[in-house]
């Protein structure tokens, strides 16, 4: 398909082509109601290229990944304080006997309930199909599977996983191979914390590939047990001149279903091509969006129900000179006031494609406000391709990656940095989050948040619960008898804080 092919050149132009020599210093660009910093700018020594979201840790820092730089240029694993301090855990590339550990992660971390992080490499390991590996908080990596470990080469286990994982009530991890599975269409698998992998999907499982092609993301797990995702192209609609797209339901066991196929409206006006996975709102919908299509043909931001249901909210490029951004790559988050926030890797009011990026937000109806714009310095020293989404930490502001931009350069050439680390203040307040975010009567629960030394008391929807205060970032609990679903509440000596997540107690 010549659309596949172009949009990949251009994802891998827009992601990749980053090669720097970099200061790092911190940069404040104060803006109505808000404020940008550039917490870190990569010098390749430290990583170089971070094109994955961050994950706030139980220790109240955030962890990543970057696809090139460190000790030995394959990536790196890296933490960093909310104020900009770095440290680089583990440097990709042959730093394990027979160069097992995989190299050029894309994707994030996510912090499993035994504290250590899990993550993909997308290339390398033992079979040279890619890996899952586990690092503890200090640094410590175990390589837990490398996949082609199917003989000739077939790679029917699953190739090239190069989306992150998200951790299932059961303790396993889930996640998906973009390419492999017993019709090259790629995979959803499971896999346990030990190692031992199981594929629950083959993709172009249907003729024409009607269940979709090629899942670029990872998995959302919902609030009935389930997971959500998307295929980047395949579908119903999906030919040789159209890409298409789905998203699908697949259950722990592996039922899939498809719930909705892209270019099914005449010009793709509902969007195509999804490189970026689910989030599910506090509503119960989904929110994602689309790297092509729309109204404009440059992308769009789309609701779809738990049933199936297409509402799509914005197409970019809805301005002149595309200053609202265009070509989202990557999916939304919802912060504490209930709007979404996200980032686009090109456009805004400063360059177009490949460089620029904005900063937005979209409430749930569809309005959408432009926060910042990159490229709003010299040089771009403020960074620019944001290709990650963000994260809302606990102290209520959004941290996030450019995969470019930052000051001086890598290599030869003249692109511009290896990347930025940045935080965006939009006034929202602290409040406090879950790991893991459900469990039954019993079970311990840690909760993160910020300054809670001195607490007087942690209620699970109005349930008392008793705790213990581990540091001013980590309370620990156990879900209290008669407690139900909802919000956790924590009383501090500074007000009371709330979970931004409703609490699932299991039966």
């Amino acid at each position: 398909m010549k659309r596949i092919a172009d949009a990949a050149g251009k994802l891998n132009r827009g992601k990749r082509a980053y090669a720097v020599l970099v200061l790092c210093a911190t940069t404040a660009v104060a803006l109505p109601a808000q404020t940008f910093t550039t917490l870190r700018r990569f010098d390749k020594t430290d990583g170089a290229i971070p094109d994955a979201a961050l994950v706030q840790a139980t220790n109240g820092d955030l962890y990543g990944t970057t696809y090139g730089g460190g000790a030995n240029g394959g990536g790196t694993v890296f933490k960093i304080t909310p104020s900009g301090g770095l440290t680089t855990l583990y440097s990709f590339l042959c730093s394990q006997t027979n160069c097992t550990d995989g190299l050029d992660p894309t994707a994030g971390l996510i912090q499993g309930t035994d504290g250590n992080f899990y993550g993909t490499t997308p290339i390398g390991g033992a079979n040279k199909g890619g890996t899952v590996f586990k690092i503890t908080p200090r640094g410590t990596l175990t390589t837990l599977y490398g996949f082609c470990s199917t003989p000739y080469g077939l790679c029917t286990d699953g190739e090239y996983p190069g989306a992150g994982l998200v951790q299932a009530t059961n303790g396993d991890l889930y996640g998906t191979t973009f390419e492999g599975g017993a019709n090259n269409g790629g995979t959803v698998f499971k896999i346990t914390p030990g190692g031992t992998l199981t594929t629950l999907y083959n993709f172009c499982a249907q003729s024409g590939c009607t269940d979709g092609v090629q899942p670029d993301a990872g998995l959302v797990l919902a609030a009935n047990g389930d997971f959500y995702g998307t295929t980047w192209a395949g579908g119903a609609n999906s030919s040789a001149s159209v890409a298409g797209g789905t998203v699908f339901k697949i259950t722990p066991s592996g039922t899939l279903t498809t719930l909705y196929s892209f270019c099914s409206e005449s010009g793709c006006t509902d969007g195509e091509l999804l490189f970026a996975g689910l989030v599910q709102a506090t509503n119960g919908d989904f929110y994602g969006t689309t790297y092509e299509g729309g109204v404009n043909g440059l992308g769009t931001i789309f609701k779809i129900t738990p049933s199936g249901t297409l509402t799509t909210l914005y197409s970019f490029c809805s301005r002149s000179a595309c200053s609202d951004g265009e070509y989202p790559y990557v999916g939304l988050v919802q912060a504490t006031n209930g709007d979404f926030y996200g980032t686009t890797p090109s456009g805004g009011a400063n360059c177009l494609y490949p460089c620029g990026g904005t900063l937005f937000k979209i409430t749930p109806g569809g309005t959408l406000t432009t926060l910042y714009s990159f490229c709003s310095q010299s040089g771009c020293t403020d960074g620019e391709s944001p290709v990650a989404g963000l994260v809302q930490a606990t102290d209520g502001d959004f941290y996030g990656t450019t995969a470019g931009g930052g000051a001086g350069h890598c290599s030869e050439g003249s692109d511009p940095g290896c990347g930025t680390v940045f935080s965006l203040s939009v006034g929202l307040g602290p409040f406090v989050k879950t790991t893991p975010a459900f469990g039954k009567v019993g079970a311990v629960v840690k909760i993160l948040g910020t300054n809670l030394t001195g607490a007087t008391s942690v209620s699970f929807n109005g349930t008392a619960a008793g705790f213990t205060v581990v540091s001013p970032s980590l309370i620990t609990t156990t879900v209290p008898v008669g407690a139900t679903n909802g919000t956790i509440q924590v009383t501090t000596p500074g007000g009371t804080l709330a979970s931004n997540l409703a609490f699932r107690v299991l039966p």
